[in-house]
């Protein structure tokens, strides 16, 4: 099981990216997807996932901002990042476990990327 994210690099703030995951060895149709971002000096932090029903959950800084989402044939994850600030930079990291519902823990995945990282100037 392997997950590849893309899709990172160096925006202005106020712009827009869009992060891939894409993920081989495995299917997502059975499997739960959670985004986490790690700054520089700071703890890992949860920003959303989606569960195998399509519902979601996502931290109170990027809701609204930062949209997780799925496509099923390509068996690729996406977040989608808008009117991203300053202090969204990081590395970016998609996570997997075979599951129904998703959580925003970081023990609640077994399958990790290798990150991405995302800087927002200002």
């Amino acid at each position: 099981a392997q997950l590849v994210e893309s899709g990172g690099g160096l925006v202005q703030a106020g712009g827009s990216l869009r992060l891939s995951c894409a993920l081989s060895g495995f299917s997502i149709d059975d499997y739960v997807i959670g985004w986490f971002r790690q700054a520089p000096g700071k703890e890992l932090e949860a920003i959303s996932c989606m569960s195998i029903d399509g519902s979601t959950r996502s931290k109170d800084s990027v809701e609204g901002r930062f949209t997780i989402s799925y496509d099923y044939p390509k068996n690729t994850a996406y977040l989608q990042m808008n009117t991203l600030k300053p202090e969204d930079t990081a590395v970016y990291y998609c996570a997997a476990d075979w599951s129904t519902e998703c959580t925003l823990l970081r023990s609640g995945y077994r399958y990790w990327g290798q990150g991405t990282q995302v800087t927002v100037s200002a």
